[in-house]
């Protein structure tokens, strides 16, 4: 893969990022100068008179009454994310699953029809399976992702394609433009999990697609301490997921997480620089172990998706997959319990070095159905030296020889 293509050499994105990121066009004047904002931890605002409170409630989508609608804090935020994705419009929540839940629910009737694109996230997948259950929605999944397999999936009824790219846990690359074209032809909204490569590296907005989601738990937050959503889309759009999924359901994001998540944000070009530079190196040592096949990152796409990630991707994150050749429970286990500095951990994103597996004993034949191989691990790799990683991954390695 030519690197030169991504992040750290695209000035289109780079600058106004830096900017989005940064707290250069923050009103310091508001708060009497100080470089790092207040936290306006309040439920309510009053008003100075009767008549000012019956105007502003007509028009609380834009002024500041409650704080399950609007927060100066929790707005900061939001304006920083839709500059960063390209996009109108921006509201946060209380969890990426708070988000997730918010757009199904603004864009998914009984009866209506969703394809799910690529392996996506387990929780999600758990959340349209109840819809279908308790409301009727009908789903398929299509995991190749090709816009051939997605259009065979397209009925009258579908209202949305939903997709993750790079997938879960298989790191599979899907053409986002391709299907935001498909979708547009058939009037059908598209969403998209953009987790993974956070918006430094991936805006779908700017490649068609309607929607899009944040787990800000991962990258956006960096630090392990805090859970929230994002989602980030048109003026439009957004009118009906806030007027129903954002104030009454009420999963809405309190003011000090979205300080905390200010805070996150100013050192995301760096922290995303860091991460990419200690995957690289330890995908480089894996493809020097006997014991690994189908290292699963863009890093590793064969030539057709690289094709792909030139068009669409500006850099790589720091979460990837590999399988132990041959692979199983046994095999799992012992090696993820050698690591040392990788800790056991079902997130991602933060500073530290996580190792995980979705094989846990009991569900191989599931895993064979999502074409994840039982000998898969995944790693999430943080911003330690990957001298270190790098050593912690040989111990493990030498644990399955039984050194």
């Amino acid at each position: 893969m030519n690197l030169n293509t991504l992040f750290l050499q695209n000035d289109d994105f780079t600058a106004a990022d830096a900017i989005a990121c940064s707290g250069q066009d923050e009103p310091y004047e508001l708060y009497f100068g100080a470089v790092s904002a207040p936290i306006i931890q309040t439920s309510l605002f009053v008003q100075k008179d009767y008549q000012t409170y019956c105007d502003d409630m007509q028009h609380e989508a834009e002024r500041f009454i409650y704080s399950r609608g609007l927060n100066p804090t929790v707005q900061m935020v939001e304006d920083k994310l839709a500059k960063l994705e390209r996009g109108e419009a921006c509201r946060c929540f209380a969890s990426g699953m708070g988000a997730i839940s918010a757009v199904l629910m603004a864009n998914l009737n009984s009866g209506d029809h969703i394809i799910l694109v690529n392996n996506v996230y387990g929780p999600a997948m758990a959340l349209i399976k109840q819809m279908a259950k308790k409301f009727g929605i009908e789903y398929d999944v299509v995991l190749d992702g090709t816009p051939e397999a997605i259009t065979r999936q397209i009925r009258p009824s579908t209202r949305v394609i939903y997709a993750e790219s790079p997938g879960t846990m298989t790191m599979n690359i899907v053409d986002l433009a391709a299907i935001a074209t498909l979708a547009k032809a058939h009037g059908i909204t598209t969403v998209i999990d953009n987790t993974w490569a956070t918006p430094l590296f991936q805006k779908p907005l700017t490649l068609g697609f309607d929607i899009v989601i944040h787990s800000c738990t991962k990258y956006l937050g960096g630090h392990s301490d805090l859970i929230a959503g994002a989602v980030i889309t048109s003026r439009e759009r957004m009118a009906e997921i806030r007027d129903f999924s954002h104030q009454l359901l009420g999963a809405v994001l309190s003011p000090f997480v979205a300080w905390l998540l200010l805070r996150g944000l100013r050192t995301l070009p760096v922290r995303m620089q860091r991460h990419q530079e200690n995957v690289l190196q330890v995908i480089e040592y894996l493809k020097t172990r006997p014991e690994v096949e189908n290292i699963r990152h863009p890093y590793m796409a064969d030539a057709a998706q690289q094709a792909i990630i030139r068009k669409q991707m500006h850099g790589f994150s720091g979460l990837f997959s590999f399988e132990i050749r041959g692979g199983h429970f046994a095999e799992v286990k012992r090696f993820i319990d050698s690591c040392r500095l990788f800790k056991i951990g079902c997130s991602w994103g933060g500073y530290e070095s996580l190792i995980i597996s979705p094989n846990r004993g009991y569900n191989e034949p599931a895993l064979a159905a999502d074409d994840i191989a039982p000998g898969l691990i995944r790693l999430s790799v943080g911003q330690e030296s990957p001298t270190l990683l790098i050593a912690d991954l040989e111990s493990a390695f030498a644990s399955l020889h039984g050194k």
